[in-house]
């Protein structure tokens, strides 16, 4: 890791998948030896250095506050350890070392002393308050996590205290910034914490504080704690790109060195208001891992693994200097972009290119101004650093607008669990770009669809949209857009209509569900009430819960308090708009419906049970099993004619498997006694005539009209569509995916054959 990225922490928001070797093996032994080998920092920081460091800086501190401060700190946590062994005062002086290295202001200074006391000694927020002042104090409660709720669960608990740092932050950005300096400590002396907390402590850095740092585009912390989190969430690959990156590390090191030498002669002949300031580096390992394992490229084809960044006094110097590289080095095609003219969301401005020298290895270029080159190392914090004063409200609207969407979506959507989704989805550094006809640029989180486009455009827009063309031709609404594409969006005039109830499941940004669920909530009370009791009822049925209706009050009282509901009818609303998701808490009213039963069966009622019958139960014959509510299993979608093998769930009664589905294969060659167990014989009973849902994808060359002659087929056949949907692949053919409810797999046969009649099908597979 650089000695520039040592200094700081830096958190990036990207889903990934993790490996986590079983407790005791020989792989989590060697997993720990590889996290052995992060290095050292010195975290031995004492009150002197704090004094030391701020007499270098040219900023006004009022040195007798910050003592009293660190003394206030040191009696409250005297005796207490850190898991190192280390005496925990280290901890809240180096947070304090940390932000000083942004120049924060003497307030910012005491609360980054402080921000433990309240939570982890007898001090309360009223002696800060006596003490240091209203502003100390409501910094160091932003910090403090909430007290537990016994009803929450930790993830609920978790959310809770996210969200109420952001409406802390809202008020006063400085509390993210001490947050942000606390979890960077703690992440470099993650090493010393058991094997199962480094990992959820790494995770929820790579997807909460790593998301918030590129937001406010502080990347001298988003980048260490990235790599940081990496190497403790997947040490085999943090490995691999170390190893990649240490076989020719002197010579990496003579590359850059020998790139800046040459732009720094070329430029010397060019007059500049002051001499411009290159700087190297080589790629963070965590950005390396993204391209060469995950999107499976080779070192050779990463074209920014090298860069040098120039950075001059005026934007018109950036564009004589780009085109200086452009008349030095040879620009590789599309890797254009101008973030001066057109800057990101947070703030950041800069020219980039991608140029290759003479040797034709490939390196990045950024260039920008002095003041463009501190928002975008020190992003909101640059206002402390290099300007007097602290940020005004206004001045960072722009800046912290993403919060207030992100509270509003949580708000809309009745549950603090939402906040963490948000976050993950909706602060994704793998921003896209994708323009309007008219040639405003829209800037969303990747994997965004065009409902989420027409809704970033204007809520308006997107309640009326009816279809959508990219570059020129027609895309289905849930098209996964790409930088650089011109979307637009048909919309109708009909005041009646709004959006689809289904769209919920479909858009990606918080800003698009937010949008639509304040729609629903407003408009259709009524239908609300209606869809949201018909979903809780079949919630209810597949879950085994049977109640009265009389007893659902009662029964939800609970969740009526957390999700801010008075009435039964308000709960069946927010289900009904999807403010409420009953996927995350079906399984705790399950089990809460169990408890009740098994210490007072009369306390529930059964009333609603499907009454016990003989085994031949509808289409499926069930060998020696009483009655379980039955539903085909996703995985392999049976139909009336496969070979059916059933598999007896906890709480979700019985799914039925094809016998050739992976999962029954997996079973069989795993051998445990306990799961095959759970596996039972069934059967198709005799003349068995129900329909069976059933996905079917179809492969063709693209053409116009294919799409119709293929709906054509189906309802010749007067075969039900439940969804359809198509995309262009990479090769240029058309995949259309479909969903059809059919009786038989004969009668799937035979719409298989037709289908492969059309004109340009290549392939029809049952999926």
């Amino acid at each position: 890791m650089s000695e520039e990225n040592k200094r700081f922490a830096s958190p990036a928001p990207q889903e990934m998948k993790v490996y986590v070797p079983a407790a005791g093996s020989q792989e989590e032994e060697t997993a720990i030896q590889l996290i052995s080998k992060i290095p050292d920092y010195d975290d031995n920081f004492t009150i002197k250095d704090i004094i030391q460091k701020i007499l270098q800086d040219n900023k006004q501190y009022d040195l007798s506050k910050i003592i009293s401060a660190y003394e206030f700190a040191e009696n409250a946590h005297k005796g207490q350890k850190r898991s190192s062994g280390q005496d925990y005062i280290i901890h809240p002086l180096t947070v304090a070392y940390i932000l000083l290295e942004f120049s924060m202001d003497t307030d910012t200074i005491c609360a980054a002393l402080l921000h433990d006391v309240v939570e982890d000694t007898s001090a309360t927020l009223d002696d800060i308050k006596k003490r240091f002042g209203q502003d100390v104090a409501l910094l160091v409660d932003g910090v403090t996590k909430m007290s537990k709720v016994p009803t929450n669960t930790k993830e609920q608990q978790s959310a809770e205290n996210i969200r109420k740092i952001l409406i802390a932050m809202y008020q006063d950005v400085r509390v993210i910034l001490i947050k942000l300096a606390d979890r960077l400590h703690n992440m470099r002396t993650l090493k010393y914490r058991p094997r199962y907390k480094q990992v959820s402590t790494a995770a929820e850095t790579m997807n909460i504080y790593v998301s918030i740092a590129h937001r406010l585009g502080i990347r001298a912390m988003k980048e260490e704690l990235e790599d940081l989190s990496f190497h403790y969430l997947d040490p085999y690959g943090y490995e691999e790109v170390e190893k990649m990156l240490d076989r020719r590390k002197d010579e990496r090191k003579k590359i850059v060195e020998d790139i800046k030498e040459r732009i720094a002669q070329r430029c010397s002949m060019v007059h500049f208001e002051e001499p411009p300031i290159i700087e190297g580096r080589v790629k963070s390992i965590y950005s390396l891992f993204k391209k060469v394992l995950v999107k499976k490229k080779n070192m050779d084809e990463i074209y920014d693994k090298y860069a040098v960044r120039i950075i001059v006094s005026t934007i018109p110097e950036c564009y004589n200097v780009l085109g200086i590289i452009h008349d030095m080095f040879k620009p590789v095609d599309n890797r254009f972009k101008d973030y001066i003219s057109k800057p990101k969301e947070n703030k950041y401005q800069s020219l980039h290119t991608t140029v290759t020298g003479e040797e034709g290895i490939p390196f990045e270029v950024q260039i920008r101004t002095r003041q463009m080159h501190q928002i975008a190392e020190y992003g909101v914090a640059a206002h402390w650093k290099y300007k007097d004063g602290v940020i005004t409200k206004n001045s960072e609207d722009s800046r912290l607008a993403w919060i207030r969407q992100v509270l509003e979506a949580q708000q809309s959507a009745d549950d603090v669990e939402e906040i963490v989704r948000v976050i993950k989805s909706d602060l994704s550094p793998e921003d896209i770009v994708v323009m309007t006809p008219k040639g405003r640029s829209i800037q969303l989180p990747a994997k965004s669809n065009c409902i989420d486009f027409a809704y970033k455009v204007h809520t308006e827009v997107g309640h009326k949209t009816i279809g959508a063309k990219v570059d020129g031709r027609i895309v289905p609404l849930d098209y996964e857009l790409q930088t650089g594409q011109i979307c637009e969006i048909t919309t109708t005039k009909d005041p009646e209509r709004g959006p689809n109830r289904a769209w919920l499941n479909i858009v990606k940004t918080s800003e698009a569900r937010s949008k639509i669920r304040a729609w629903f909530k407003k408009e259709c009370r009524e239908d609300n009430i209606i869809e949201g009791k018909k979903e809780l009822l079949k919630a209810f049925k597949r879950s085994r819960i049977y109640l009265k209706e009389e007893q659902f009050t009662e029964f939800l009282q609970e969740d009526f308090r957390r999700h801010n509901c008075e009435t039964i009818e308000d709960f069946y609303a927010s289900v009904g708009y999807g403010g409420i998701n009953l996927t995350n808490i079906i399984p705790r009213l399950k089990d809460k419906y169990d408890r009740l039963y098994m210490e007072n069966p009369e306390s529930v009622s059964d009333v609603n049970a499907p009454k016990r019958t003989e085994k031949n139960q509808g289409s499926i014959i069930l060998d020696d099993i009483s009655n379980l509510e039955k539903s085909p299993a996703h995985c392999c979608n049976p139909l009336p004619g496969d070979d059916i093998i059933g598999f007896i769930t906890r709480g979700h009664g019985l799914k039925v498997h094809t016998k050739k589905c992976t999962n029954y294969l997996s079973a069989l060659k795993r051998g445990n006694p306990e799961e095959l167990a759970r596996w039972c014989n069934i059967s198709w009973a005799d003349g068995t005539c129900s329909s069976e849902q059933s996905r079917i994808t179809v492969v063709a060359s693209d053409r116009v009209g294919l799409v119709y002659n293929i709906t054509a087929v189906l309802s010749e056949a007067r075969i039900p569509i439940v969804h359809l949907s198509s995309r262009i692949m990479k090769n240029g053919d058309a995949m259309i995916e479909c969903t059809v409810s059919v009786k038989s797999k004969e009668q799937l046969a035979r719409i298989f054959e037709k289908i492969k009649s059309i004109e340009g099908v290549i392939s029809v597979d049952r999926a």
